[in-house]
């Protein structure tokens, strides 16, 4: 992102003498406080108790250990570091680390930026302020995202989010990015968006998000890094993107009220024709605007 340049007013005697002044703490057009607050997003918890107390805490696994040191590195504030090890749903012996901050202005900083206190994985929302869109989007990859290869030896980018917010800016962001078009939806099980993107747009979307010297998670970056390896095999075809059915081709196609017409008018194949015009009398998906 292009510095903006200073007035003459915000000349201060360290710019007189040539000494770097610390962005603000959370300053999200700073690269790595936007990833920090988008790792926060997904992996973070705000607590609160009576008289301003509480805490802001990430646990994760100790292998990544290095990513806290770096958030307590860019926290102006007092905070803290330990590990332990618990019994788990997948482990009887989880090793972890936990990083705790308790400050109130740091708290309050993060809470006004968008992290709620409590539970919040279907409230986050990206920042209402400037922020550096590509390391936000890698922060909330690293905390509950995946980056690597697919068991068919596929390159893959995936987010798993509760956040409707987040999932439709991920692939809005990826959409201007690469073309590759997703239309979200949770999952009947638990309700959670599984966002993946596979081949040439995960190539693109890795490239772009794990760029070189960012702050990451380093297996993640070397496994981004890997992408750019994969080429598509001769004998696998490009499938075209979905062509996504319009209102105004719903409204036509129930007019007609016959695929095989219906496909002569709108262009498209009579198979696609008398699929859509079932999914829309049975209900699968809803009528068009003024025809429910």
């Amino acid at each position: 992102m292009a510095e903006r340049e200073p007035s003459a007013q915000q000349f201060t005697l360290d710019d007189a003498l040539g000494i770097d002044t610390p962005a603000p703490f959370m300053d999200l057009e700073v690269p790595e406080y936007a990833y920090m607050f988008g790792f926060l997003q997904a992996d973070g918890h705000l607590s609160q108790q009576s008289r301003d107390r509480g805490r802001l805490t990430v646990e994760i696994n100790v292998r990544d250990i290095k990513i806290l040191h770096e958030f307590q590195r860019l926290t102006p504030y007092n905070s803290t570091i330990r590990e332990r090890t618990r019994a788990t749903n997948f482990s009887e012996s989880h090793h972890s680390a936990i990083w705790t901050l308790c400050s109130l202005e740091a708290r309050t900083t993060v809470n006004q930026l968008g992290l709620p206190y409590g539970r919040k994985s279907k409230k986050i929302t990206p920042p209402r302020v400037e922020f550096s869109r590509r390391d936000y989007l890698r922060g909330v990859i690293d905390a509950d995202g995946a980056v690597g290869y697919t068991g068919q030896g596929l390159p893959f980018v995936s987010l798993t989010t509760a956040s409707t917010a987040v999932g439709v800016y991920l692939c809005r962001y990826t959409r201007m990015l690469t073309g590759a078009e997703r239309i979200i939806r949770r999952n009947a099980r638990d309700g959670i968006y599984n966002i993946v993107y596979t081949k040439e747009a995960a190539m693109g979307l890795a490239a772009d998000l794990y760029y070189p010297g960012c702050l990451a998670l380093e297996r993640k970056q070397t496994a981004a890094a890997s992408l750019g390896a994969w080429v598509r095999p001769a004998d696998m075809k490009i499938a075209p993107e979905r062509r996504r059915w319009k209102q105004w081709e719903d409204r036509v196609l129930l007019q007609q009220d016959n695929p095989t017409s219906a496909a002569e008018a709108l262009g498209r194949t009579v198979q696609s024709c008398s699929l859509r015009l079932w999914r829309l009398r049975s209900g699968k998906v809803p009528m068009p605007a003024n025809d429910q």
